[in-house]
């Protein structure tokens, strides 16, 4: 199973949702894969506190070798490659990280054939990750539309979508959809949204209650069932390196924030399945 973490706009939760994604389903007994698309930043590392090993590591191979040409001769020449470039987490899912090397991919991708620049991420996934054996690959996408994205899109299918509730944000949301029926149309693909997930949701006030509603109307086929509540426990644990299902003494919302990712998880594993 294959899904991908995107909307158009930078800081709507699309790591934290990988991330928790990735621990809620390894917590189901799935094996889950985590691969960082989303830039340099490598935050999704940064999440589990693996930064620092990584970059001791230097990352020869990185996963931005997949996108070059010189990923052919890796593959001849280097054994086992998919483990070189993946990191174990202390949560259970497994990590590809991020590389500042994917900065330079999205120019290369666009000197490329059309026909070639969006499948080679599928085709690394199809002919290298497979043979791994995970139940599910998770992937963290950039939060703007470049060639990596759609990279990413047509590997997974399957999106993922964190949005804060408010009129620009549902925008993006609207735009999300439409840009997925031109990238089908251009690709001959079937790229769908497979959940929306309502984000830092302060549910106790009227207009929260009130703009959940109205999300739950307006996508009440894909949206998640539980929201994940506001909580300063999740940017804490972020920090520290960890999710909120690693922390000890998690506040009241940090609590139902991992039991709402839980719940969500499950309802995507059964949502691609159909």
């Amino acid at each position: 199973m294959r899904a991908a973490a995107f909307l158009d706009k930078g800081g709507v939760g699309k790591t934290t949702a990988t991330a928790h994604f990735g621990v809620a389903l390894h917590n189901d007994g799935f094996d889950v894969l985590m691969i960082d698309l989303a830039g340099k930043q490598n935050d999704l590392a940064k999440h589990f506190g693996l930064l620092d090993e990584i970059e001791a590591s230097e990352q020869k191979p990185n996963i931005a070798h997949v996108f070059d040409d010189s990923w052919d001769y890796i593959v001849e020449n280097v054994p086992d490659v998919v483990d070189q470039l993946t990191f174990e987490t202390d949560e259970g899912p497994d990590l590809i990280p991020a590389h500042k090397g994917l900065d330079q991919v999205d120019d290369e991708l666009a000197s490329r054939p059309v026909e070639d620049r969006d499948k080679m991420f599928d085709d690394f996934l199809t002919s290298h990750v497979e043979s791994q054996e995970y139940d599910v690959i998770l992937i963290d996408l950039p939060g703007l539309t470049n060639n990596i994205t759609l990279n990413g899109l047509q590997a997974a299918r399957k999106v993922i979508a964190p949005v804060e509730l408010g009129e620009f944000e549902e925008q993006q949301l609207k735009a999300l959809h439409e840009d997925l029926e031109e990238f089908n149309a251009a690709l001959d693909e079937t790229i769908e949204v497979s959940m929306v997930i309502p984000n830092r949701v302060q549910s106790n006030t009227n207009l929260g209650k009130q703009l959940l509603e109205e999300l739950r109307e307006d996508y009440a086929e894909t949206v998640a069932p539980v929201h994940i509540p506001q909580s300063q426990d999740i940017r804490n644990a972020q920090k520290s390196g960890k999710t909120t299902f690693a922390l000890e003494e998690p506040s009241n919302t940090a609590t139902r924030a991992r039991e709402a990712y839980q719940v969500n998880a499950n309802e995507l594993v059964d949502r691609i399945n159909e």
